[in-house]
């Protein structure tokens, strides 16, 4: 499969889409640049349900993944609160999962040292790219901890402002690192490991709950420097398809933006996870369909997992209008490669 790749976007300045009455219009995709710390740091709360997540995924050389989210969110009846979440699957041969969740004074910034910290047992460090660090330890059903460093970063780009209009609410994404290798140790219960692989990282934010924004999102990463795809792509509750991913060949990058999306060869628009090949076409023409299968997940990982008692998983349910699930696997990717993917939604 050869990839024809362009360092200039061909997308229009800005794209409207009307279904069931909810318009999404895009940021200025022929102005993509590179991220920078703005991108990383804390974004400007504008609204009260205003919630941001710093998203990593780690796949070891050694077959375990790591799957780390550090949030702060509206809970009903609770307020603001700082979230953060871990999960390892295949930590020898078993999957394990933690989550906390603090008050909005837990989490510190500090901006000159590109550092979001929280309570001193939890931080990301740096700027996203060569030397980004990740730390994660928490003490709660189990001794969990990650400790790991980007030893190199594919270069990522941004569409425009990052920022997507869909009705009347906002949503951004930023992906500042597509891809790059991690080293480091994870551990459980005092038995650590010492660890290499790759990592992706990226940052959202939103001005409504992440289910009235997007009913079900595709995430896909994957274990190449040299060809691969790596992003996001939600769905509106009308079933559009919007976000973006990074296409890169022999070290050049391109944004990519979905145009369609079936799944076996049907119109897939997010209603229901995805029951087998999932193909995406992208807007730029000389930008080949992705097909890979995501039909087979290794895990299936419940939001209230993460969740202490009947009153705090009431409030998260109430919150995302239902028991949302994470679907994650591993398939076949372009020219040999391997696409590590999670599918977040509602159980269907």
């Amino acid at each position: 499969m050869t990839f024809k790749l362009s360092v200039f976007c061909t997308i229009p300045l800005i794209y409207a889409i009307s279904v069931n009455a909810q318009n999404v219009s895009a940021p200025k995709w022929d102005e993509y640049r590179s991220p920078s710390a703005g991108d990383f740091l804390r974004a400007k709360k504008l609204s009260d349900k205003f919630n941001e997540t710093w998203t990593y995924q780690f796949t070891l050389d050694n077959g375990t993944k790591a799957y780390i989210n550090y949030a702060t969110l509206y809970i009903p009846g609770s307020g603001e609160k700082v979230g953060c979440d871990l999960s390892f699957w295949n930590f020898k041969g078993k999957s394990y999962s933690v989550g906390r969740q603090y008050p909005p004074e837990r989490l510190k910034e500090d901006r000159a040292k590109r550092e979001i910290n929280i309570k001193d047992e939890y931080f990301m460090n740096g700027t996203p790219g060569k030397g980004h660090h990740v730390f994660f330890s928490a003490d709660k059903g189990g001794r969990f901890l990650v400790d790991l460093t980007f030893e190199s970063a594919v270069a990522s780009l941004i569409p425009g402002s990052g920022v997507w209009k869909i009705g009347s609410e906002k949503y951004a994404q930023y992906i500042l690192i597509p891809y790059g290798r991690v080293s480091g140790k994870i551990a459980h219960n005092g038995d650590t490991l010492t660890v290499k692989g790759y990592g992706y990282m990226e940052h959202t934010w939103q001005t409504a709950q992440a289910t009235d924004i997007a009913v079900r999102s595709l995430n896909f990463s994957a274990n190449s420097a040299k060809k691969f795809y790596a992003g996001r792509i939600g769905f509106t509750k009308g079933g559009t398809p919007f976000g973006y991913a990074i296409m890169a060949d022999s070290g050049k990058t391109k944004i990519v933006v979905p145009k369609s999306v079936t799944d076996n060869g049907q119109a897939y628009t997010g209603k229901t996870f995805p029951k087998g090949n999932i193909g995406i076409t992208w807007r730029e023409g000389d930008a080949e369909s992705l097909t890979f299968d995501m039909g087979h997940p290794q895990q299936k990982f419940s939001i209230l997992n993460n969740f202490d008692g009947w009153f705090a998983q009431k409030a998260i349910k109430l919150m995302m209008g239902g028991e949302v699930f994470f679907y994650r696997g591993r398939s076949q990717g372009p020219d040999g490669s391997k696409l590590d993917w999670s599918v977040t939604g509602m159980q269907d």
